[in-house]
């Protein structure tokens, strides 16, 4: 007797329709923002590795080792299996794919080794490239890069070292560091009680002169260190001539190891594929980098250098979040259309993207200023000095609300992991907080308009090469110095109230200033309708997709809809 259901055949309970195909198989680096400001800034020569690594950090197999390095995070191992203390971090193996990738493709400290001009705005493009593949192993790339300025203050120190920072190779596991094929960097400066103020830091040196010129030995606790599993450290600790820079490596000489004790490591809210930890020094080796009792002026290169990382990921995670968005509007229909199609849609869209590409012109414009300023550009320098800090304020505090936006593209999908976007939402704040939070940045810009000479000039002459080819443009420049003018006339605390606004003043008029000079009619056009215009519901402090009407939002969509290959 043959059943019903075997009579009826096979059931399908649903076809499956109206779903998006994977984002992946694309270059990357297929960016017409990226490469135009690469090739601006002086690193068009670099634009076939870019593209190199653009389909790397596009492919399906570069994609399961970003999801496999995040679902299987790093773990601490303080003691072997015979109780020796060991204090070592153990990664998943796609991990160490993705670290070996960025150091063989340079984005590490390489552009120091190499004479080539744009080599910096070279690496600052590929950071942005492959920092869309995966976002946690980008730190200790930038702690690497950021680690060789300093080190150049202790001759003997950079001629040990640097060579084996900047080497293309990739050498993890914890060994004497001149024993090695290449060394990675990392950095402790946050205790418990201070935070940003790292003049508040306990941890003391003590000179120790059998160990050499500049040995001390250090002792005290660091709330966040860095990339733990680096080789060598830079670290602030207290000297008897007061706050000092050390270099400290994880093994002596000799191979034993040195007395840095991983605690444990932070349980974060995102960025968990990278480790970052709490450590105790109990007599640690360090070697003296920079002048004794000048730690904060030694180290101040390091932080432009991670903050100009940090303003490069969060354009990154923008770009990434605008092409996984408008991808998925032009597979999805709702209503009988494409989502693309349907206006509104395409507002909230079309404004992720003048975002977007307005983030990653004024990243590659700083890198280039970057550039020329390691070569000895005095007034690319004195740009950088306040440029640097608003853009680092502003574009990263923007990054988190455009990463929700973009999540929210997608619906329903946008709130699952297999998406990707939960990933990129968590670590969207990350970058506002490293380097300085959103009123350190901000303070910092303040001094560099009040009191650093030529920086609000260099400001000016920057601004000015856009004078008159948009009216919008132009009242915002006339608004941005009657307000620097009027913030010389106040002092001490008040003047700080402005700091904030100042930061978001200078960043958007200089992204203005930069599209309405270099990006596409309908881009520009957009970006000051929508940021510059008094009046208008758009730009800061208001929800993305309040686009004023007339705009052509398909040009501007265009520039993000990804080329699979």
């Amino acid at each position: 007797m043959t059943s019903l259901h075997a009579a009826a055949g096979p059931h399908l309970t649903h076809d499956v329709l109206n779903q998006v195909p994977p984002l992946a198989g694309y270059d990357v680096a297929d960016d017409p923002a990226l490469l135009a400001a690469a090739a601006r800034e002086g690193a068009g020569w670099a634009e076939a590795g870019l593209h190199e690594l653009g389909e790397l950090a596009g492919a399906r197999e570069t994609q399961e080792h970003a999801r496999l390095a995040n679902e299987h995070p790093p773990v601490l191992r303080t003691h072997d299996a015979r109780g020796h203390r060991i204090d070592e971090v153990e990664f998943h193996p796609s991990w160490h794919v993705l670290l070996g990738t960025a150091v063989g493709h340079g984005l590490h400290a390489a552009p120091w080794a190499d004479p080539t001009p744009g080599a910096h705005v070279a690496r600052a493009a590929k950071f942005f490239v492959w920092s869309q593949a995966e976002a946690g192993h980008g730190c200790p790339v930038s702690m690497t890069y950021a680690a060789v300025p300093p080190l150049r203050h202790a001759p003997e120190l950079a001629r040990r070292f640097a060579p084996l920072l900047t080497t293309r190779d990739y050498d993890p596991g914890l060994r004497p560091p001149e024993g090695k094929a290449a060394l990675l960097a990392g950095m402790a400066m946050t205790e418990k009680q201070g935070g940003s103020d790292v003049r508040a830091n306990t941890t003391r040196a003590e000179p120790v002169p059998a160990g050499g010129p500049g040995a001390h030995l250090l002792t005290g606790h660091k709330w966040f260190c860095s990339a733990p599993m680096s080789d060598l450290f830079l670290v602030l600790a207290q000297a008897p001539a007061g706050l000092t820079c050390f270099l400290l490596p994880r093994v002596l000489p000799d191979g034993t190891r040195n007395a840095v004790r991983l605690q444990r490591l932070k349980d974060k809210l995102g960025n968990r594929s990278n480790a970052s930890a709490e450590v105790e020094f109990d007599a640690a080796l360090a070697w003296q980098v920079g002048e004794a009792g000048r730690g904060v002026r030694t180290i101040i290169e390091m932080v432009s250098a991670t903050r100009l990382d940090c303003v490069l990921g969060s354009a990154a995670g923008m770009r990434l979040g605008c092409v996984t968005a408008v991808h998925y509007a032009t597979h999805r229909h709702a209503f009988g259309a494409s989502l693309i199609s349907q206006p509104l849609m395409a507002c909230v869209l079309a404004d992720l993207v003048l975002e977007s590409e307005a983030a990653t012109t004024l990243a590659l414009r700083l890198a280039g200023a970057a550039d020329r300023a390691a070569r000895g550009d005095a007034a690319e320098a004195a740009l950088l000095r306040v440029a640097l800090p608003a853009a680092k304020h502003w574009i990263c505090k923007r990054a988190p609300l455009h990463a929700a936006e973009a999540l929210e593209c997608l619906g329903g999908n946008g709130y699952v992991e297999e998406s990707g976007m939960p990933r990129l939402y968590r670590e969207a704040p990350l970058n506002s907080i490293w380097e300085g939070s959103g009123n350190v940045t901000a303070l910092d810009l303040l001094r560099a308009v009040t009191r650093q000479q030529g920086a609000a000039d260099a400001l000016a002459a920057e601004l000015a090469r856009a004078a008159g080819a948009d009216a919008r443009l132009d009242a915002a420049v006339s608004g941005l110095n009657r307000a620097l003018r009027e913030l010389a006339t106040r002092a001490g605390p008040e003047a700080q109230f402005a700091a904030r606004r100042l930061a978001g003043a200078i960043t958007v008029t200089l992204q203005a200033a930069l599209l309405v000079q270099h990006a596409p009619g309908p881009v520009a056009d957009a970006f000051c309708a929508s940021r510059l215009s008094p009046g208008t519901l758009s730009g800061p402090g208001v929800p993305f997709g309040t686009l004023p009407d007339g705009l052509a939002t398909g040009d501007v969509l265009g520039r993000a809809t990804p080329a699979h290959r």
